[in-house]
């Protein structure tokens, strides 16, 4: 099945949907006979069950299309992503738009790091929940980055979908981005659209920060995710899906990002040979016990490599 037919099939629920005003936020109400309780259809994975609850799920624009599911994460799964990320965020990476290598960049002043697929109960449960909203494979889906924004820090408007060959070659574009927030912020961190196109202008007091007033914004609250498609139902980029992450101006922000390609994501990952760290910072982690507490990441697992197999010592060189 060529691209543009998987994009069609994948994504045919939305065109079924009647189209709103992008000026009036609407529910999607879902009824099912199939494992219910309430409103919530039980859903089950190999780690554990979980909800998942369509009537949490707000239409906010159709352009370009965007949903905030509130609630999606529990308190327990947003806490116990930033202890996964503590002691392990880099300074964030952008891709060059010729080369498709990552580079520093002042456009992305926050910190990160990438979370292993399957790393343990929780993550795998997350990527579950994913899935199922999404309606997009769980191998599609890139490794979630966890981020870490601080006082002033900001991510400039930017596309989610590539310019380069290189990445295209690996899963092909990104079809949709969940942004998943995992921490409150008194003020700023906002998620803007500047080319978001809606009938009527979304109304802001001064709760939001200049920046989130460029266009359609979302506020960073504990547990609310947003998912937004980079590219239309036939397999076009989409422009409107230009956004940015608003400076911080009190507190910080969390989130986790997890990018959704149009092709599996897995069989495009190769494992280096011989005996190597695939990080700079292995042998620091390595010193700290991250081999002892993290040996999915660290040494690797029947799913992932491992990404610090020399300094664990689980490999001869």
């Amino acid at each position: 099945m060529d691209c543009r037919n998987f994009l069609t099939f994948s994504l045919c629920f939305l065109l079924i949907l009647p189209k709103f005003s992008s000026a009036a936020p609407t529910r999607f109400f879902t009824r099912s006979s199939n494992n219910r309780d309430g409103s919530v259809i039980k859903m089950k994975t190999s780690a554990s069950s979980f909800g998942f609850d369509p009537t949490r799920v707000t239409q906010l624009s159709w352009t370009p299309r965007a949903f905030l599911y509130k609630g999606f994460l529990t308190d327990e799964e947003c806490d116990h992503f930033i202890k996964l990320a503590k002691g392990k965020l880099e300074k964030s990476m952008v891709a060059d738009n010729d080369s498709g290598e990552s580079v520093e960049s002042e456009v992305r002043t926050s910190s990160g790091m990438f979370l292993s697929k399957r790393q343990d109960d929780i993550v795998s449960n997350v990527e579950a929940k994913l899935a199922a909203w999404t309606f997009l494979p769980e191998e599609n889906g890139e490794s979630m980055q966890i981020l870490h924004y601080e006082n002033g820090q900001k991510y400039e408007p930017h596309f989610d979908y590539f310019h380069d060959q290189a990445n295209l070659e690996l899963g092909g574009h990104r079809i949709a981005t969940v942004l998943m927030y995992l921490s409150n912020v008194q003020k700023g961190g906002e998620t803007v659209f500047p080319m978001w196109k809606g009938k009527t202008t979304q109304l802001k007091d001064d709760s939001w920060t200049e920046c989130a007033k460029q266009g359609y914004a979302v506020k960073p609250r504990k547990g609310d995710a947003l998912l937004f498609f980079n590219l239309h139902p036939n397999a076009t980029t989409d422009p409107t899906s230009l956004h940015g992450s608003c400076p911080v101006v009190e507190g910080e922000k969390w989130s986790a990002t997890r990018w959704i390609h149009v092709r599996s994501f897995d069989r495009a990952f190769k494992k280096q040979s011989g005996c190597v760290d695939e990080n700079e910072s292995c042998e620091k982690w390595a010193k700290e016990g991250e081999c002892q507490k993290n040996p999915t990441y660290m040494v690797g697992s029947e799913n992932d490599h491992g990404y610090c197999r020399k300094s664990c010592k689980a490999c001869s060189s």
